[in-house]
Order: structure tokens, then C-alpha cells, then sequence
């Protein structure tokens, strides 16, 4: 059987006061307990935002004020020049020889032998080249004691006279001597070796041993004296094709010869004036051309004509340079004397006076950072170096740490070495390195040091 609430309504309005009464009792707990936890919420959240606020604090601080690594350095020297090796114009006919005293070292020391040569060294014709081995087998017999020293007096008689006619017929270069004609010993040389006067050769020779006998004695006693075994000479003019040297033999009579005060001293002379034949002339149409300063021509026709020379060659150094060079058998007198001068060019050619190596400015490297930052590193002047031939020009770097990292701060040197030269240049920079900005420091922690 179903029962049902038989309460009424006075009965529920009793229960809604008995629950009211109830809340009533409660809400004051209800209240205090919410505000308690309303504060604790407000605690935490302060501690939370202190502790945020105080981490992000020391993480700016330290973001702004951490160290960054230095600015990295790549470094790429320019490119070496590479000089051509030099190419002697050897002549390719005949027989050449040259010697080269200073510049050793560029050349070696072995230029002051033989250092270029062409063609065999077999004995060839002297011509008149002879007569520089005479007045030299002279002058060892009657020395002079400067370039300037006259020397003895001599008197030309008539059978001296008669060498002109003698030698003329020979069709040989001669010169005026009159019978009587009195000298000095030094202006009979220079008959002898400026116009190449043949009747003087034999004229001076005579009055210096005797006769021709005697001159050909003390002249093979001088060539041993001297070692010059590739020598033969048999009369003192060159007329004679029995008159024969070496190219190595002319190269040593040549050093000689350049050696003899006198000697040397008159075949530098375009011309002379000698008593009785006036004003002669040298017949070393080289003569002072390419820096050739003597020795001596002759010819005993086609394919015999010869050179025997000495130059001083400037090329840059302090002094320059003493050369001995001899050619013999040229097919001619002009493509002889152009061959010495081409030979003396291509030396002079082979010296480079300035080879360029960097010029201001030239970049050589870069400073870069992670935060964008950038500057070149530069060559701060220009650099250039003299050198022989195709010497090695080797190049070395040598960078520091930069202190600044500011513009033309100088940051090391570069060198450059060819042979016994070195240049050197500084590096700086160009541009400078800014700091990283707060906002890249606060956005790349992990770019950061400390």
C-alpha cells in the first residue's frame, strides 16, 4: 500500500526556517574561510610573479652583460706573381761566351766563370783580337804605373815606316808613322788598339823583345803564366789565322785586360790623337751602346769576325754589373756587334725591378660575428719586390687578435721573400665590429659565453 507526506504546509514552511537557520549559522565560517583562501591564492601569486620577475631579471642581466665570442678570422693571401724565367739571346752562330761579376746573389757565384756559352770551345781565329794579348805581353815587360803614365819615349825609325806599306798591301788597318816619329809608349798602344793599326802592333812588339822571335817567346811564356792553354799566338798583328784562343781563354784575357789600368783606359776611348797620325778612331762601333766600355773587334773576313767586350750592366742593385763576353765567327761585323747587344739586353730583362705584390686595400680576409657584424681585412700598402729571373717569390701571413676591432687598427703583416729580397706590408682593418645589440644577446642565450 502506497503511503504519501501528509505534511502540510505550515510543516514545510518550519523546515525552509529550520534550514535558513542553519545557513545562517554557517555562513559566517563560509565567509572567513574564502577569504582566507583568497589570500593564500593572492600569496602564491605574488611569489610566483617575484620569483618570474626576479628570474627574468637576472636572465636579462646576464644576457646584456654575458661575454661573446671574438669576431671570427679568415685569412686568404693574394696570389703569388710568377716572373717569367729570363731567355738569353745566345747567338746560334759561332761561339759565345759570358761572364758576370756582382749580383752573386741573384746569379750564383758561378757567373763570375762562364756562365752562359754557345757553341763549342774550340780554338777559333783570333784576328785582331791578338793585339790586346800584345799590348797585355807588353805591359808586362814595360809596365805602366797608371792609366795616365806615358810611360817610355820611343822613336819610330824607317823600317818601322815601312809596316805601313807592308800591311797595307795586306789591306790590314794601319795608321800614319812617319819615320822619326817619337811617342810614348802609351800612345803607341793606343795606335795599337783604338784604330786597330797593325803596323803599330808589329812596330811596338819589336821595340818591346826584338823582333817578332822574341815577341812570340814572352808571349807563349804570358799565356802560361796565366794558365790560357787554348792559346796560340804566333805573331803579334792577328793577321796570321795560326793566331788562335777559346771563348774560356777569351773570357780570362778579357778579365784581364779590364783589369790593366792602361789598357783599359784607352779601349774605352771613341778616339785618340797620336803624333804623326793625328785623330784615329776606335773600331768598336759598340762602344758605349747596351754599356759596352771596350775591349777589341776583329775579322779576318766573312764567318771571322769577333767581339771581345766588356759592359757595365745596370739593373737595379747597388752597382752594376761587370760583364766579360766574347763572340767569335759572326757572319758579319753588324750581326756580330747586334748579337752582343741582344745578349746584354736579355740579362738586363731578366732583372724585375718592382714585381707588384699587393696593392693598398686589397682584401686578404674578413672578421665576421653571429650577430651580423662584419669588416675586411686589408692590405695596408702598397708592396712590390725586385727579383732575378723566376725566383720563388714565397708569401707568409702573420695575423694577432685585434684590441679594438676598429677601423685601420693594424692587425699584422705580410711578407713576401724572393731570393735574398723581402718586403713586408702591414694588415689592418677596414670597417669596424659593432656589439651585438640587446635584442640579439636577450634572443640568442645559447650564442652566449660565461
Amino acid at each position: 500500500m502506497t503511503t504519501t507526506d501528509q505534511r502540510g504546509p505550515d510543516e514545510f514552511a518550519d523546515l525552509d526556517e529550520l534550514m535558513s537557520a542553519e545557513s545562517a549559522e554557517r555562513a559566517p565560517v563560509d565567509l572567513a574561510a574564502r577569504h582566507r583562501r583568497r589570500r593564500r591564492g593572492w600569496i602564491v601569486t605574488a611569489i610566483v610573479v617575484a620569483v618570474v620577475l626576479a628570474a627574468i631579471g637576472g636572465y636579462s642581466g646576464w644576457a646584456l652583460t654575458a661575454p661573446v665570442d671574438p669576431p671570427a678570422a679568415a685569412s686568404d693571401p693574394p696570389p703569388v706573381p710568377s716572373p717569367g724565367a729570363v731567355d738569353f739571346a745566345v747567338p746560334e752562330t759561332g761561339a759565345a761566351a759570358l761572364s758576370v761579376a756582382g749580383g752573386a746573389e741573384y746569379l750564383g757565384a758561378e757567373a763570375e766563370g762562364i756562365w752562359l756559352s754557345s757553341g763549342s770551345n774550340d780554338p777559333r781565329p783570333l784576328a785582331s783580337l791578338t793585339k790586346l794579348i800584345t799590348a797585355l805581353v807588353v805591359l808586362d815587360a814595360h809596365p805602366l804605373a797608371a792609366a795616365d803614365d806615358p810611360g817610355p819615349m820611343i822613336t819610330f825609325g824607317k823600317r818601322d815606316h815601312d809596316l805601313y806599306d807592308k800591311y797595307y798591301v795586306m789591306g790590314s788597318t794601319i795608321a800614319a808613322m812617319p819615320t822619326g816619329t817619337r811617342m810614348s809608349l802609351h800612345d803607341a798602344i793606343s795606335a795599337m788598339l783604338v784604330p786597330s793599326a797593325s803596323n803599330y802592333a808589329e812596330a811596338v812588339s819589336t821595340w818591346a823583345f826584338g823582333s817578332t822571335w822574341g815577341f812570340r817567346s814572352a808571349a807563349q811564356s804570358w799565356l802560361e803564366k796565366h794558365g790560357l792553354a787554348g792559346t796560340t799566338i804566333v805573331e803579334p798583328t792577328g793577321n796570321d789565322p795560326g793566331n788562335l784562343s777559346t771563348p774560356s781563354d777569351l773570357i780570362a784575357i778579357g778579365k784581364l785586360a779590364a783589369a790593366q789600368p792602361a789598357v783599359a783606359s784607352i779601349v774605352s776611348k771613341e778616339s785618340v790623337s797620336i803624333p804623326g797620325a793625328g785623330a784615329v778612331y776606335n773600331t768598336n762601333a759598340v762602344l758605349g751602346s747596351g754599356g759596352i766600355t771596350g775591349l777589341k773587334t776583329g775579322n779576318l773576313g766573312p764567318g771571322t769576325y769577333n767581339l771581345l767586350y766588356s759592359a757595365l750592366v745596370e739593373v737595379g742593385l747597388d752597382q752594376p754589373l761587370t760583364v766579360i763576353g766574347v763572340i767569335l765567327g759572326g757572319p758579319s761585323r753588324e750581326w756580330t756587334n747586334q748579337s752582343a747587344l741582344l745578349l746584354l739586353d736579355s740579362l738586363r730583362a731578366g732583372f724585375h725591378n718592382g714585381v707588384p705584390l699587393a696593392a693598398q686595400g686589397d682584401e686578404i680576409g674578413a672578421l665576421t660575428t653571429p650577430w651580423g657584424s662584419s669588416a675586411k681585412l686589408v692590405v695596408g700598402e702598397d708592396a712590390a719586390i725586385f727579383t732575378w729571373s723566376d725566383t720563388p717569390i714565397e708569401v707568409e701571413l702573420d695575423l694577432k687578435t685585434p684590441k679594438g676591432y676598429i677601423d685601420g687598427e693594424e692587425v699584422g703583416t705580410i711578407t713576401w721573400s724572393a731570393g735574398p729580397n723581402t718586403v713586408t706590408a702591414p694588415v689592418v682593418v677596414e670597417g669596424s665590429i659593432r656589439p651585438p645589440d640587446a635584442w640579439w644577446r636577450l634572443t640568442h642565450p645559447a650564442e652566449l659565453g660565461g
